[in-house]
């Protein structure tokens, strides 16, 4: 009977580990390529006869890699990272300088159909920027160093296999900075970007 209990008690062992390894990780990486589209709204400049929404961001394409944590199979957390991007400045059209910025996102994001191949997702969250190397009007002009935001997310993971998948998503980021001259603010600027992005996953 001994030997029996024993056995019995090795094969549920056995089938619990199997079934432990057979679990997905909760960890997921991503790796995409994302279009940044500035939605260029700033405030007139009225002591120099600047209209509103002359000042315009650049577009610009950059690599980014996030790191997602599922709590359960449906809610998950995404840590969106980047490194500085560099931006030109034009004002109605001529190239007054430029800044970097670094737009670390956190998002909190409900997948709809996580076992499915086709998993669709909608996220929302925040962002904090931050504004570096500021050089605009030859020095005469400034941004404020930081930017908090909300950030808003849609996206589809399209499965290849129990750990890749190609990914496509699209979000939208508040980033806004008063612009500055003498210490006194003379516009604001909302980037307020569109980031459309494709790339691979990984789910550990």
């Amino acid at each position: 009977m001994k030997k029996i209990v024993i056995a019995l008690s090795l094969a549920a062992m056995g089938l619990t580990a199997t079934q432990a390894m057979a679990q997905q990780s909760p960890w997921q990486v991503r790796a995409r390529a994302v279009n940044i589209s500035p939605d260029n709204k700033s405030d007139a400049i009225a002591a120099l006869g600047v209209a509103a929404d002359a000042i315009h961001v650049s577009n610009k394409t950059i690599a980014e890699v996030d790191i997602t944590y599922f709590v359960t199979p449906n809610w998950s957390a995404e840590l969106i990272l980047t490194y500085p991007q560099k931006h030109d400045v034009t004002l109605n059209g001529t190239n007054i300088g430029t800044f970097k910025h670094l737009p670390p996102t956190l998002t909190a994001q409900y997948h709809f159909a996580p076992d499915a191949q086709v998993s669709p997702y909608l996220g929302a969250g925040v962002n904090y920027t931050r504004i570096s190397d500021v050089n605009l009007l030859k020095g005469t002009a400034d941004l404020d160093s930081n930017s908090f935001g909300f950030a808003i997310q849609a996206g589809v993971d399209f499965k290849l296999d129990k750990n890749w998948s190609l990914n496509l998503d699209v979000k939208k980021v508040q980033i806004r900075s008063d612009v500055t001259a003498g210490g006194a603010k003379i516009s604001n600027v909302k980037v307020d970007p569109w980031l459309v992005g494709v790339g691979v996953g990984y789910r550990f």
